[in-house]
């Protein structure tokens, strides 16, 4: 990306990247670290026009895998509130909006998650 003169770098971190839980040392650990390395490159990369940036992804993504998650204990899927999951095309469109924005308004840290997350 240096030698071409632009690029993104995007990271996905989770709510563990900002604050650790109960049993949950090591992954924290392990988030909030990812964070600090994407804000170092964000400084070092930004005036190489590599745009960086950090994604906290707050809540469950709606897929197969965290359907079977969700079941597993009660043999059904759980009543969730309406749009309680995230939808992985808003992941992809937070995605692809950071990858597009112009330099002048880049976003260093973007928190995402459904509207019935407690936070």
């Amino acid at each position: 990306m240096v030698p071409r003169g632009r690029g993104t770098i995007l990271f996905t971190g989770a709510t563990a990247s900002v604050r650790g839980g109960s049993g949950f040392a090591a992954f924290a650990a392990a988030k909030f670290g990812l964070r600090a390395v994407a804000q170092s490159m964000a400084r070092e990369l930004a005036p190489e026009n590599i745009h960086v940036a950090h994604l906290i992804i707050d809540g469950a993504i709606d897929s197969a895998a965290i359907h079977k998650r969700l079941s597993a204990a009660t043999g059904a899927m759980p009543d969730l509130a309406p749009d309680g999951l995230i939808q992985t095309s808003s992941v992809a469109e937070a995605y692809w909006a950071l990858h597009h924005q112009s330099r002048d308004g880049w976003t260093h840290e973007l928190d995402l998650r459904p509207y019935s997350e407690r936070w």
